[in-house]
């Protein structure tokens, strides 16, 4: 299965309303960052085991670790959780940036210092959570 089935795959595997919602923000993203590398990762570990809810990936930057390595991943993140979708950015020094630039106009969401979750869409201002993706992938762009 390639990367695009496996996103659809997941995607598909929710339930309603977030199935739908899922697919509308996934559709929204692509449209925002069009060629972006996608990802998909399962939530397992190297030894099959469970660590976290599967995510859908978008762009690309490396990250660069105090021994000297770097390591790809992705710069933007979806996942479903389990009383909503949460939106990851990825890369950002300043976590306080998110909650104090967008916190109080993105609608009835949490905040922290790279994920944004929310119930449903209709919950958010898609404008305003598209200006976060948006400087996320400009910041890890400069980085």
């Amino acid at each position: 299965m390639d990367i695009q089935e496996e996103i659809r795959a997941y995607i598909e595997s929710q339930p309603q309303p977030k199935r739908s919602d899922m697919n509308t923000l996934h559709k929204h993203i692509l449209e925002t960052l069009p060629g972006c590398k996608l990802w998909f990762l399962d939530g397992k570990n190297e030894e099959g085991k469970i660590v976290s809810n599967p995510n859908v990936g978008y762009g690309s930057y490396f990250i660069k670790y105090a021994n000297g390595t770097s390591k790809e991943f992705y710069q933007i993140g979806m996942s479903a959780n389990t009383t909503g979708i949460s939106v990851y950015i990825l890369g950002l020094d300043d976590k306080t940036y998110l909650t104090q630039t967008y916190g109080k106009t993105l609608g009835k969401a949490s905040v922290t210092g790279y994920c944004i979750k929310f119930k449903t869409l209709k919950d958010i201002n898609i404008n305003v959570l598209e200006a976060a993706i948006l400087y996320g992938v400009e910041f890890t762009n400069t980085k």
